[in-house]
Protein backbone atom coordinates (compact mmCIF):
# COMPACT_ATOMS: atom_id res chain seq x y z
CA UNK A 1 0.00 0.00 0.00
CA UNK A 2 1.31 3.56 -1.06
CA UNK A 3 2.33 5.56 1.86
CA UNK A 4 1.10 8.51 -0.08
CA UNK A 5 -2.50 7.89 0.77
CA UNK A 6 -4.48 8.03 3.61
CA UNK A 7 -4.49 4.92 5.80
CA UNK A 8 -8.26 2.97 6.13
CA UNK A 9 -10.49 3.03 8.41
CA UNK A 10 -10.81 -0.30 9.14
CA UNK A 11 -13.88 -1.85 11.03
CA UNK A 12 -15.76 -5.14 11.40
CA UNK A 13 -18.64 -4.84 9.17
CA UNK A 14 -17.48 -4.82 5.94
CA UNK A 15 -20.53 -2.57 4.00
CA UNK A 16 -20.12 -0.02 6.32
CA UNK A 17 -16.23 0.06 6.61
CA UNK A 18 -16.66 0.31 2.96
CA UNK A 19 -18.43 3.60 2.75
CA UNK A 20 -15.64 4.58 5.04
CA UNK A 21 -13.78 4.59 2.15
CA UNK A 22 -14.71 8.49 2.07
CA UNK A 23 -14.45 10.11 5.20
CA UNK A 24 -15.24 13.65 7.09
CA UNK A 25 -18.25 13.80 4.32
CA UNK A 26 -19.50 17.07 6.07
CA UNK A 27 -16.11 18.99 6.45
CA UNK A 28 -13.11 18.39 4.69
CA UNK A 29 -13.88 14.89 2.58
CA UNK A 30 -11.11 11.82 3.03
CA UNK A 31 -10.70 9.92 -0.29
CA UNK A 32 -9.22 7.03 0.79
CA UNK A 33 -9.99 4.69 -2.64
CA UNK A 34 -8.42 7.48 -4.96
CA UNK A 35 -7.17 5.19 -7.60
CA UNK A 36 -8.02 2.18 -8.79
CA UNK A 37 -5.21 0.14 -7.36
CA UNK A 38 -6.28 1.33 -3.90
CA UNK A 39 -9.78 -0.21 -4.61
CA UNK A 40 -7.15 -3.19 -5.32
CA UNK A 41 -5.49 -2.67 -2.03
CA UNK A 42 -9.34 -2.11 0.04
CA UNK A 43 -10.72 -5.40 -1.32
CA UNK A 44 -7.52 -7.35 -0.30
CA UNK A 45 -7.54 -6.49 3.57
CA UNK A 46 -11.11 -7.50 3.66
CA UNK A 47 -10.69 -11.06 2.04
CA UNK A 48 -11.75 -10.07 -1.30
CA UNK A 49 -8.47 -9.87 -3.64
CA UNK A 50 -8.79 -8.77 -7.07
CA UNK A 51 -5.73 -8.70 -9.91
CA UNK A 52 -6.50 -5.45 -11.03
CA UNK A 53 -9.28 -3.12 -11.45
CA UNK A 54 -10.15 -0.13 -14.17
CA UNK A 55 -11.46 3.04 -13.81
CA UNK A 56 -14.72 2.20 -15.22
CA UNK A 57 -14.85 -0.28 -12.16
CA UNK A 58 -13.89 2.05 -9.55
CA UNK A 59 -16.61 4.54 -10.80
CA UNK A 60 -18.83 1.48 -9.70
CA UNK A 61 -17.60 0.97 -6.83
CA UNK A 62 -17.82 4.85 -5.44
CA UNK A 63 -21.34 4.72 -6.99
CA UNK A 64 -22.48 1.71 -4.61
CA UNK A 65 -20.80 3.26 -1.78
CA UNK A 66 -22.58 6.23 -2.08
CA UNK A 67 -25.91 4.28 -2.44
CA UNK A 68 -24.77 2.33 0.39
CA UNK A 69 -24.10 5.56 3.11
CA UNK A 70 -27.27 7.03 1.39
CA UNK A 71 -29.84 3.68 2.25
CA UNK A 72 -27.76 3.28 5.75
CA UNK A 73 -28.26 7.14 6.71
CA UNK A 74 -32.01 6.60 6.11
CA UNK A 75 -32.20 3.70 7.33
CA UNK A 76 -30.54 5.26 10.83
CA UNK A 77 -32.98 7.85 10.34
CA UNK A 78 -36.00 5.67 10.13
CA UNK A 79 -36.62 7.44 6.91
CA UNK A 80 -37.81 6.17 3.36
CA UNK A 81 -34.90 4.67 1.62
CA UNK A 82 -33.85 6.82 -1.72
CA UNK A 83 -34.90 4.20 -4.79
CA UNK A 84 -31.94 5.46 -6.28
CA UNK A 85 -29.66 3.78 -4.15
CA UNK A 86 -31.70 1.20 -3.48
CA UNK A 87 -31.65 0.04 -7.07
CA UNK A 88 -27.69 0.73 -7.41
CA UNK A 89 -26.95 -1.83 -4.15
CA UNK A 90 -29.70 -4.46 -5.79
CA UNK A 91 -27.44 -4.09 -9.54
CA UNK A 92 -25.01 -4.71 -7.68
CA UNK A 93 -25.52 -7.03 -6.06
CA UNK A 94 -27.21 -9.20 -8.58
CA UNK A 95 -24.33 -8.64 -10.84
CA UNK A 96 -21.84 -10.05 -8.40
CA UNK A 97 -21.08 -13.83 -8.87
CA UNK A 98 -19.19 -14.93 -5.98
CA UNK A 99 -19.42 -17.88 -3.64
CA UNK A 100 -18.02 -18.39 -0.15
CA UNK A 101 -16.16 -20.98 0.28
CA UNK A 102 -14.77 -22.70 3.56
CA UNK A 103 -11.20 -23.21 3.98
CA UNK A 104 -9.49 -26.52 5.23
CA UNK A 105 -9.00 -24.03 8.49
CA UNK A 106 -12.07 -23.58 8.82
CA UNK A 107 -12.06 -19.70 7.45
CA UNK A 108 -14.45 -18.38 4.81
CA UNK A 109 -13.01 -17.19 1.64
CA UNK A 110 -14.58 -16.01 -1.83
CA UNK A 111 -14.36 -17.38 -5.33
CA UNK A 112 -15.22 -15.50 -7.69
CA UNK A 113 -17.38 -16.47 -10.55
CA UNK A 114 -16.51 -14.36 -13.39
CA UNK A 115 -13.61 -12.68 -14.82
CA UNK A 116 -14.95 -9.42 -13.65
CA UNK A 117 -13.88 -10.37 -10.37
CA UNK A 118 -14.22 -6.32 -9.01
CA UNK A 119 -17.67 -6.56 -10.00
CA UNK A 120 -17.79 -9.68 -7.92
CA UNK A 121 -16.44 -8.25 -5.01
CA UNK A 122 -18.98 -5.62 -4.89
CA UNK A 123 -21.84 -7.81 -5.29
CA UNK A 124 -20.72 -8.79 -2.00
CA UNK A 125 -20.34 -5.92 -0.55
CA UNK A 126 -23.93 -4.84 -2.06
CA UNK A 127 -25.07 -8.31 -0.10
CA UNK A 128 -23.90 -7.45 3.09
CA UNK A 129 -25.41 -4.14 2.64
CA UNK A 130 -28.89 -5.45 2.35
CA UNK A 131 -28.22 -7.57 5.04
CA UNK A 132 -27.86 -4.76 7.65
CA UNK A 133 -30.25 -2.27 6.07
CA UNK A 134 -32.90 -4.68 5.76
CA UNK A 135 -31.67 -5.39 10.28
CA UNK A 136 -31.09 -8.91 9.68
CA UNK A 137 -27.66 -9.06 11.81
CA UNK A 138 -27.93 -7.92 15.66
CA UNK A 139 -27.45 -4.55 15.78
CA UNK A 140 -28.70 -1.34 14.44
CA UNK A 141 -27.42 1.43 12.17
CA UNK A 142 -26.39 5.13 13.79
CA UNK A 143 -25.20 7.60 12.69
CA UNK A 144 -21.22 9.00 14.03
CA UNK A 145 -21.75 12.08 15.93
CA UNK A 146 -19.33 13.99 14.57
CA UNK A 147 -20.83 16.88 12.99
CA UNK A 148 -17.67 16.83 9.95
CA UNK A 149 -18.27 12.96 10.19
CA UNK A 150 -21.86 11.53 10.07
CA UNK A 151 -20.40 8.13 8.77
CA UNK A 152 -23.46 5.72 8.66
CA UNK A 153 -22.00 2.75 11.19
CA UNK A 154 -22.84 -0.47 12.31
CA UNK A 155 -23.15 -0.70 16.57
CA UNK A 156 -22.95 -4.14 18.04
CA UNK A 157 -22.02 -2.55 21.62
CA UNK A 158 -24.74 -4.22 23.69
CA UNK A 159 -25.94 -1.30 25.05
CA UNK A 160 -26.59 -0.42 21.36
CA UNK A 161 -25.42 3.59 22.40
CA UNK A 162 -22.21 3.90 20.23
CA UNK A 163 -21.51 7.66 19.23
CA UNK A 164 -18.98 7.43 17.23
CA UNK A 165 -17.71 5.65 13.91
CA UNK A 166 -14.32 5.11 15.09
CA UNK A 167 -13.40 5.95 18.62
CA UNK A 168 -9.86 6.49 18.15
CA UNK A 169 -10.57 9.74 15.11
CA UNK A 170 -14.04 11.03 15.61
CA UNK A 171 -14.65 9.80 19.04
CA UNK A 172 -10.93 11.27 20.48
CA UNK A 173 -11.38 14.34 18.41
CA UNK A 174 -14.58 15.44 19.52
CA UNK A 175 -13.82 14.36 23.25
CA UNK A 176 -10.36 16.55 23.05
CA UNK A 177 -12.38 19.27 21.42
CA UNK A 178 -15.03 19.59 24.32
CA UNK A 179 -12.68 19.24 26.91
CA UNK A 180 -10.27 22.48 24.92
CA UNK A 181 -13.17 23.99 24.86
CA UNK A 182 -13.60 23.56 29.15
CA UNK A 183 -10.24 24.87 29.33
CA UNK A 184 -10.87 28.14 27.40
CA UNK A 185 -13.89 28.78 29.31
CA UNK A 186 -12.67 28.80 32.66
CA UNK A 187 -11.14 31.80 34.12
CA UNK A 188 -7.32 31.91 35.22
CA UNK A 189 -6.46 30.77 38.99
CA UNK A 190 -4.60 33.28 41.28
CA UNK A 191 -1.29 32.85 41.88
Amino acid sequence: MCPAFPDFRLGSVLATSFTGTLSERHGHPVERIPTPQRLVDWLAVYGLAVDSCTSAQLDLARELRESIHAAATAAALQEALPASAVRVINDRSVQGRAAAILTPEGERRWRFGSASAVEDALGVIAADAIGIIAGERDGRLALCASPTCRAAFFDTSRSRTRRWCDMNTCGNREKKARFNASHRKRPASPE
